[in-house]
């Protein structure tokens, strides 16, 4: 099979490698996945050039421990193990695997994989697992969102943040995005009651007051967020400023946020989302039931995932990046 592989930390287009590799091999319990699309993830960028460095103490210090790259993925069920019993083969389904930007992956029957919605396309429902877990995991399970409650969206326009919108809407939250002027249409139309064009003016001046803030631009220090923090408010951190430190990358901006925050009655997290089968489900459901559209930007084929990578290293997609794979 194809897949995008890489030997060498490095830049997408200097180490990246489209290459026939071995076809994996189906457990009792595992799924063979065709995979009919993929999408890209800031993780994918941080892997692939090994920056920040301290990411390397897992991946390998000098060289990838492995060289398959990707998470998200949507495709048809080719093949399943002598124990699977919820998929057969022709399944649509969609989930996170690692070698993701491949022809297929083999995905345990337990764990991220989901029948896909018909009502949502192959390029949609890849764009879909980390970015909308990130978003549902940090809302729900980390900012307790709650009917009602007032949510600052700092980072609105991308993928995480156009799921975001979405999900905090879907709980009857008063959702206000920030983003740039050529972002200020999408966020509205994807429901945002309030958008604040951050080079027109700094939301941490508007005299406004929010019971969440998620901050995935992660461009604001602990006492800029705070102006805008009610009391006993959350602020969810789930990004870091561009170009941060090579050796430690946004863990300098999370500790001195949360360092700083020690002190009051409002409270700081940190988190990394996880792929957990049951909020799949929930996603899959909010997809079906079109309470949740995902954004995208714009779609390459496999061949030309360097360029792909390229573009969302830049920091402008609007949306999610999403990869058509042939077959």
């Amino acid at each position: 099979m194809k897949a995008l592989v890489y030997d060498a930390y490095g830049a997408p287009a200097d180490v990246l490698q489209l290459r026939e590799v071995e076809r994996p091999v189906v457990a009792d319990d595992e799924v063979l996945v065709r995979v009919h699309a993929t999408s890209v993830n800031p993780v994918d960028w941080h892997t692939l050039t090994g920056d920040p460095y301290i990411a390397r103490l897992q991946a390998g210090l000098r060289k990838p421990k492995s060289g398959a790259l990707g998470v998200d993925y949507a495709g048809t069920v080719e093949e399943v193990g002598a124990g699977v019993t919820r998929f057969q083969p022709g399944d649509e389904v969609f989930g996170g695997k690692n070698g993701a930007f491949a022809e297929y992956v083999c995905v345990r029957e337990e764990r991220a994989v989901v029948p896909k919605p018909a009502n949502v396309t192959f390029e949609q429902a890849a764009a879909v697992p980390v970015a909308a877990l990130t978003a549902l995991q940090g809302l729900r399970d980390k900012g307790k969102l709650q009917a009602g409650h007032k949510v600052l969206i700092n980072g609105a326009s991308g993928g995480v943040g156009t799921f975001a919108v979405q999900i905090a809407k879907s709980f009857s939250a008063e959702v206000t995005g920030v983003c740039s002027t050529r972002n200020v249409d999408i966020v509205r139309s994807i429901g945002a009651d309030h958008v604040i064009d951050y080079t027109q003016e700094d939301f941490t001046l508007s005299g406004q007051r929010y019971d969440l803030m998620l901050d995935i631009a992660g461009n604001r220090s602990w006492s800029e967020c705070a102006r805008v923090l009610a009391d006993k408010a959350t602020l969810v951190v789930v990004g870091g400023p561009k170009g941060g430190h090579h050796w430690f990358g946004p863990l300098r901006h999370f500790g001195g946020v949360w360092l700083a925050s020690l002190v009051g009655s409002r409270r700081v997290v940190l988190f990394l989302a996880k792929f957990d089968k049951a909020d799949l489900l929930v996603l899959a459901q909010l997809l079906e039931a079109e309470t949740v559209t995902p954004v995208i930007d714009r779609r390459y084929a496999l061949s030309d995932l360097p360029e792909a990578l390229t573009y969302l290293g830049d920091g402008h997609a609007q949306g999610k990046v999403v990869i058509a794979v042939p077959g």
